[in-house]
């Protein structure tokens, strides 16, 4: 055999063990964030646990808490979910499994990191359907009146689609349609609220800090989705 060819052949498998490695790694911190962070806000969550595991729609699924609570306990699921669709779409003649577990934990990432969010900002006010609709369309008025943790939510509102959308789907790696897709989903969000009275202000600002959030999840992906299509590219050529 060829020494250079056989070499040729090394390398691919070590990169797609490495890469393995990787997004295991990335998973079990993932997964450690989490736990450490439900351990800081155990108090409040539990304040929901006996409703949220009652089955009780009120006092869990209509409270942050209680949405909260159940995203994290739905975590185990959502990667048992990952592992049986990447079961499902590798392929057995080649024997590799970076790609196939790397957009399965994209395509579980994108609902179970945005669908609670989403979940969060349809949530009605005091006086759903009664008070009239508020829009406010001067920019970073609200951001004052946001606070810290209200900032921070927004960012997270479309990180996950942010951070997983340019993995999975090839039309979506790049800055600028990362950019459109959270502006978008943001003002479809705001126009939601604004049509279905829930009490909540429509907020420019919302827009900005929700877009500006998926912008920065999918910098901060940037090296997966773009090794993810390049290596599409090579095999497809």
């Amino acid at each position: 055999m060829d020494h250079s060819s056989a070499s040729l052949s090394v390398r691919p498998r070590r990169t797609r063990t490495f890469v393995l490695v990787v997004l295991v790694g990335l998973a079990v911190l993932a997964v450690l964030v989490l736990t450490a962070g439900a351990y800081a806000v155990r108090a409040p969550l539990m304040m929901s646990a006996p409703r949220c595991m009652a089955g009780r729609w009120h006092g869990c699924y209509d409270t942050f808490n209680g949405v909260v609570l159940m995203t994290l306990v739905l975590l185990p699921l959502a990667v048992l979910v990952a592992w049986g669709l990447a079961r499902l779409r590798r392929a057995p003649a080649d024997g590799t499994s970076t790609s196939a577990w790397r957009l399965s934990l994209a395509e579980v990432g994108m609902v179970h990191g945005t669908v609670p969010f989403l979940w969060l900002t349809m949530m009605p006010g005091a006086a759903p359907g009664i008070a009239p609709a508020r829009v406010s369309l001067v920019p970073f008025r609200d951001l004052v009146t946001m606070g810290t943790l209200g900032i921070v939510g927004n960012l997270l509102v479309l990180a996950s689609l942010g951070f997983f959308a340019p993995i999975r789907f090839a039309a979506l790696a790049s800055g600028p349609r990362i950019l459109a897709l959270g502006a978008g989903c943001s003002v479809l969000i705001e126009t939601a609220q604004y049509v279905l009275r829930l009490d909540r202000v429509s907020s420019v600002d919302d827009v900005l800090v929700n877009t500006t959030g998926a912008v920065l999840a999918a910098l901060a992906s940037r090296r997966w989705w773009r090794t993810t299509h390049t290596a599409a590219i090579w095999r497809t050529a």
